[in-house]
């Protein structure tokens, strides 16, 4: 019979294992602390607790980390990361290192239901769920130690749950993991170094709002309803419109940040036109825009914007207030970079 994992537990789960094991409660932190502070791989490495409980863990379950399968290292340093989730199916992450900041973008599922046309994960289909445990062992296993002639890899400072699928239809997997990374008997990261996209599945969201303080980034890609509805299919389940109503009722003025993700295609979305759409669709918010540029993928009959085009519709929003930025394009070479994951062996 294949054992429980404990990483993707919380300390109220790690508990009561211990509890059930005829152990005291403070060995639960105990454990906490081995798994996500230290990141042991072993029962045998937990050298505070007695080697008897260590025997009664190792008997009935299992740390629960899993080494990625492969790697594919981009020109640019990005270095995507592939996991075998069992049952034939494999997710991957992608590790982006930035002069001070590294950022490790998770899945949060195999394959995703939201069926979007230009993104290479949603025409896939829905695989599966990805536990807690197969959640947080990305984060825990990246970076392991470097290939051979390669320097090792910075400490993580940033994770965005930006991956494979849409976190919000995973969300009883995705709050223990921001649980454990954010807790003090956890990886005790500060919630401003997590984001979680979204294309605003409700009320998933509102959850998300009101039980973490992480950053949310909004997948809009256009303003106009019935082009949008065209593109992600999710737009008629969750109309942006009733998105940035709940949105409204929070505060992004502060430590929270709220970021909406354009990718932009040339002829579709890329004049002011719609960049008008935008700034009245974004009236009254406190956000910024992510302009990205689309990566080409087989089968979707769209192209990029050019760089011009880019730039004049980022400095026209700017010019009316909006903060707009062009993100950067990381791994594009090894199909990593935005909206190209589709958990493929190499």
């Amino acid at each position: 019979m294949q054992q429980t994992p404990l990483i993707g537990m919380t300390l109220d789960q790690l508990t009561k294992v211990v509890l059930s094991g005829g152990m005291p409660k403070f060995v639960g932190k105990q454990l906490a602390e081995w798994l996500y502070k230290k990141k042991v791989k072993d029962f045998d490495e937990m050298v505070n607790i007695s080697k008897k409980n260590r025997q009664w863990l190792s008997e009935n379950y299992t740390v629960g980390r899993e080494a990625p399968v492969s790697r594919m290292k981009s020109a640019d340093g990005t270095v995507k990361y592939l996991f075998n989730v069992g049952g034939g199916k494999n997710i991957e992450s992608v590790y982006i290192p930035d002069r001070d900041r590294a950022t490790l973008c998770v899945s949060s599922q195999a394959g995703c239901k939201m069926n979007c046309y230009f993104c290479a994960t949603g025409r896939l289909g829905f695989k599966a769920n990805l536990t807690a445990a197969q959640i947080i062992n990305q984060i825990l296993s990246i970076p392991p130690a470097p290939a051979k002639g390669e320097t090792a890899a910075q400490e993580l400072t940033n994770v965005v749950f930006m991956g494979m699928g849409e976190p919000l239809d995973n969300l009883d997997a995705v709050l223990p993991v921001i649980e454990i990374m954010t807790a003090e008997w956890g990886m005790a990261w500060s919630p401003k170094r997590i984001t979680v996209s979204t294309v605003g599945k409700l009320p998933q969201l509102k959850d998300l709002l009101d039980k973490t303080q992480v950053h949310v980034a909004v997948s809009v890609h256009t303003a106009d309803p019935l082009q949008r509805e065209q593109l992600m299919p999710a737009q008629k389940a969750f109309p942006i419109l009733s998105v940035m109503r709940v949105l409204a009722a929070y505060d992004f003025s502060h430590q929270r940040r709220l970021s909406l993700e354009y990718i932009m295609w040339r002829g579709v979305n890329d004049d002011i036109a719609h960049a008008d759409l935008l700034l009245r669709l974004l009236k009254g918010l406190d956000c910024r825009v992510n302009l990205i540029r689309f990566h080409a993928i087989p089968g979707v009959e769209l192209h990029p914007s050019s760089d011009e085009r880019m730039i004049m519709f980022r400095n026209y929003l700017n010019s009316k207030g909006v903060t707009a930025t062009i993100r950067s394009s990381r791994g594009e070479d090894i199909m990593a970079a935005c909206g190209m994951l589709a958990g493929k062996k190499s």
